[in-house]
């Protein structure tokens, strides 16, 4: 398979437009592996997702689908929004009640979400060694974990060089 995008490159200049088709190109071809539909609402919604590197409220999306005529009632934005999920295809942020593209469909990972204070922009970064080390901890506790969602906010290198040091 063809490798995904640069985790970093939320921070980075890149090719966006190319970015974002490679990340449709992969998330079409994890529907159609798994015999599932990508209707014109549920990829609409990950387009939508895919146009910046930030994570969007539900309404937020539900506002550009009703503006472009797919419906302006919350079910028809979170049934999309929970099939991507469902689907690995899409990311929840919790500490935001948002949601963004997963920049890796189709691979099993496990994301840290790093969040910029100062722009809203998103990247998601393996969290492999972080979640080894929570999940040695829940199990030194008897305890077992279900989900795991790391998140972590702090400042993208331009908005670093722009704050007072």
């Amino acid at each position: 398979p063809k490798p995904t995008p640069d985790s970093t490159a939320a921070f980075a200049r890149h090719d966006h437009a190319a970015c974002r088709a490679q990340v449709l190109a992969l998330a079409q071809r994890r529907v159609q592996e798994g015999s599932l539909r990508l209707t014109p609402v549920r990829k609409r919604v990950l387009e939508i997702l895919l146009e910046q590197h930030r994570a969007l409220g539900a309404y937020q999306v539900l506002e550009r689908l009703a503006a472009e005529g797919f419906g302006a009632q919350p079910p028809v934005a979170y049934r999309a929004l929970d099939f991507l999920c469902d689907q690995g295809l899409a990311h929840r942020l919790r500490s935001q009640n948002a949601y963004a593209a997963c920049m890796h469909p189709g691979q099993e990972h496990r994301p840290v979400f790093l969040i910029c204070a100062g722009c809203n922009a998103l990247a998601e970064a393996p969290a492999a060694p972080v979640a080894r080390a929570l999940q040695a901890a829940a199990k030194g506790a008897g305890f077992r974990i279900d989900h795991m969602n790391l998140e972590a906010t702090g400042l993208c290198p331009a908005c670093r060089q722009k704050a007072p040091s």
